[in-house]
């Protein structure tokens, strides 16, 4: 798996910015010298089709056959930090997409211009953890992916995480998960055509259909956003018996309420170089396990219980983070529960605004949506209530997303019970 993570000096780095932006402008002005994509030969403008193993790759982390290896990714309870996993992820989405760009056997090049085109990570649309991975029973892990649907300028990338046995042989799946990558110019910063697929195999006709199955279901849901559209009938009622149950006082039938904007967590981290991708902005990851750790502390801190990660139910990423800036994480807790696979059932909205430090101007770059849950013990007690309209938005799409969370495990059950995959 190649790097897509920090293949220059920051020092190389500060030097040719300066060089970058004058590119930029001469962009912007229309020169004809660029080698944006719009000046490149007919072959560079219309990639060559690629087959879908082609972008298969693999990463292996020996947790079990290496201690000191397990050591850096160790947790408090002893278990493994699913944030530096899914750093791990992100780079891996990352190399597999350049790979179907750029063939099976390619170097990275340190610019931009001389491939024409970046790729970066416009939403991670779910990762569902499928089994415990308890202290006591840690194994080596492999990573793998590869790109199974592609558009004009974007590819989905399936990945999934698996146990190896002691001869390195693959087991149990543990995680599933899909990234939706996107092709840019280098210069322009436009929309970059990318590799077609060659589907040969039944498998690959399978797997292409299922991401243009995605592709569909992920439209009609922004079509279906609360930011576009009421709430429906279903969810206005559980909204109205919300409201009617909570008028009873702070504690009913021995279960607290807490008020959402109670449960909001917030931190301020500086974005270091050391964290920065090849393009010299902080790398998707990175801000991923950021997201991750303030949202499991947040969860923890409301349940007052350890909790295991169930979900990424979402990420989108609107706008990069530069080096240099500060990054401030809100974390708010959006809807808790308990049902019959679950104690506890906790979903938390993470969002990252990024601040110019010398202008104190502040924007949003990313959403995350995250699930945790706790399987054994006594019921939670504490549960979440939105106060204002704003508020009951939130609780309704933390809802919607226990809902997708739940019907994929429950297909997933389904299938270990007939022996299906």
């Amino acid at each position: 798996m190649s790097s897509v993570r920090t293949p220059s000096f920051w020092s190389e780095t500060l030097h040719t910015a300066h060089d970058a932006k004058n590119l930029e402008g001469e962009a912007q002005r229309g020169s004809s010298t660029l080698s944006s994509s719009s000046s490149l030969s007919p072959e560079m403008r219309l990639p060559p089709p690629r087959h879908m193993h082609e972008s298969y790759s693999q990463l292996d982390l020996p947790f079990a056959s290496d201690p000191s290896f397990l050591d850096q990714y160790t947790n408090a309870q002893g278990g493994i930090r699913t944030g530096k996993l899914m750093e791990h992820l992100d780079a891996l989405a990352g190399s597999i997409s350049y790979k179907h760009c750029l063939g099976p056997v390619h170097e990275m090049e340190r610019g931009m211009g001389k491939r024409g085109f970046y790729i970066v990570t416009a939403s991670v649309d779910r990762l569902d953890m499928l089994h415990l991975m308890a202290p006591e029973n840690i194994t080596d892990l492999r990573l793998s992916g590869q790109v199974i649907y592609v558009g004009q300028s974007a590819m989905e990338v399936a990945v999934r995480m698996e146990r190896l046995d002691r001869d390195g042989k693959e087991g149990e799946t543990m995680m599933l998960g899909r990234f939706s990558m996107v092709c840019r110019d280098a210069v322009t910063h436009k929309a970059h055509p990318v590799s077609p697929l060659i589907i040969t195999t039944e498998d690959e006709k399978a797997l292409y259909a299922m991401g243009e199955a995605h592709k569909a279901r992920k439209q009609a849901r922004q079509q279906g956003s609360l930011a576009r559209a009421p709430p429906s009938p279903d969810e206005s009622k559980a909204l109205h018996d919300l409201f009617l149950r909570n008028n009873e006082g702070k504690t009913m039938h021995g279960v607290e309420r807490v008020w959402m904007q109670d449960t909001k967590r917030e931190s301020l981290l500086m974005m270091h170089p050391q964290d920065r991708n090849i393009h010299s902005k902080i790398f998707g990851g990175h801000l991923m396990r950021l997201a991750y750790e303030i949202g499991y502390a947040n969860a923890s801190l409301f349940t007052r219980q350890p909790l295991r990660f169930l979900a990424l139910d979402g990420i989108s990423f609107r706008l990069p983070v530069d080096v240099g800036s500060v990054l401030r994480l809100t974390s708010t807790i959006c809807h808790t529960k308990s049902d019959e696979h679950h104690q506890a059932v906790v979903n938390v909205w993470v969002q990252a605004n990024v601040i110019d430090p010398s202008t104190g101007e502040e924007h949003t770059t990313n959403d995350f949506y995250f699930t945790w849950c706790r399987d054994d013990g006594e019921p939670l007690k504490r549960m979440v209530v939105p106060r204002t309209y704003k508020e009951a938005m939130i609780w309704l799409e933390g809802s919607r997303a226990l809902a997708i969370g739940e019907e994929i495990r429950g297909l997933r059950r389904a299938n270990e019970a007939t022996g299906a995959y």
